[in-house]
């Protein structure tokens, strides 16, 4: 691996266990009414596995997640049951040295098949569509809004939910049909209601959550939180100090490798090109800042 000495985890093969199901950054085991999620240092961007991964950056997530997770427990349960190897089940609790850190036992749940995402200020896909519509994801937004703006109020943005190829932007009333009424209303009161939150913790410490994507499950007919939350790989975070109106922000998290491979001749479908050593170094550095920032 180019950018540090220490040996990036890109794949887990545990002996004695179940083969894992290999989603784009993370090998998910079946135990049955339990799983066990292990965040590795694969990369994905645009829907697309990077051909480069980033030493520590499952554990980094890990972390951050853990911590969201214990900041939000009163608004939703979720899915964690320990991030401890030692109260893993066997064969998983003999491998310290690959798990530690990087790994959650979790309860099992039926995903939801939809993306929720909440967005605070206008960028990313969210700013293409307001350019051309006035409006994202069928949500009219006040005229003469910049790149960047700060919205009125957050907006419920939620898009479908692909394992292979780029999650689509839908509505509110796409999200009832494809999740169900009853349920549609409750994942866009959660979400809203754990971006609040998590706005409010973050801004104390001089960063801003532009938008954010989370993911749910049931369980014995209640929703609960899943996956990872509020990650360098799921959020967008910008300095608050460096904040400008009207304008890209530069990002704590892979908004860098998603600058770099917009500036690449590449038609965004596999196999995706190989970013330079500096790319890497910056995003490792900026995953890091992230998570001590967040958590200090």
């Amino acid at each position: 691996m180019k950018t540090c000495d220490m040996k990036a985890v890109e794949k887990t093969e545990i002996e004695g266990a179940p083969k894992p199901r290999r989603g784009k950054v993370r090998d998910v085991y079946d135990l049955g009414d339990r799983l066990l999620i292990v965040a590795t240092d694969r990369v994905s961007a645009f829907d697309v596995i990077l051909p480069d991964a980033i030493p520590e950056k499952g554990k980094i997530l890990t972390a951050i997640s853990l911590f969201w997770f214990r900041q939000t427990e009163d608004i939703i349960e979720n899915h964690v049951i320990s991030a401890k190897v030692t109260d893993f089940p066997a064969p998983f609790n003999s491998h310290p040295e690959l798990l530690e850190g990087r790994s959650i036992l979790a309860k099992k749940t039926t995903v939801l098949p939809v993306e929720c995402i909440v967005r605070g200020y206008l960028s990313g896909t969210g700013w293409k569509s307001y350019k051309q519509t006035g409006s994202v994801c069928g949500i009219k937004l006040p005229s003469g809004l910049k790149e960047s703006s700060r919205l009125p109020e957050p907006v419920f943005t939620p898009s479908t939910k692909a394992d292979e190829g780029h999650d689509v932007n839908i509505s509110f009333e796409e999200c009832q049909r494809t999740a169900g009424t009853r349920e549609a209303g409750l994942l866009k009161d959660y979400s809203l209601k754990i971006y609040e939150r998590a706005r409010s913790i973050a801004a104390k410490k001089g960063i801003i959550i532009a938008d954010t994507k989370m993911e749910f499950g049931l369980l014995d007919g209640r929703i609960i939180l899943i996956d990872e939350l509020l990650t360098p790989d799921s959020s967008r975070f910008w300095s608050a100090q460096g904040y400008r109106e009207g304008a890209g922000q530069d990002s704590f998290d892979k908004q860098i490798i998603r600058d770099a491979l917009s500036a690449m001749d590449w038609d965004m479908t596999p196999p995706a090109p190989r970013l330079s050593e500096e790319v890497l170094l910056k995003a490792t550095a900026r995953y890091r800042e992230i998570l001590k920032t967040l958590t200090a």
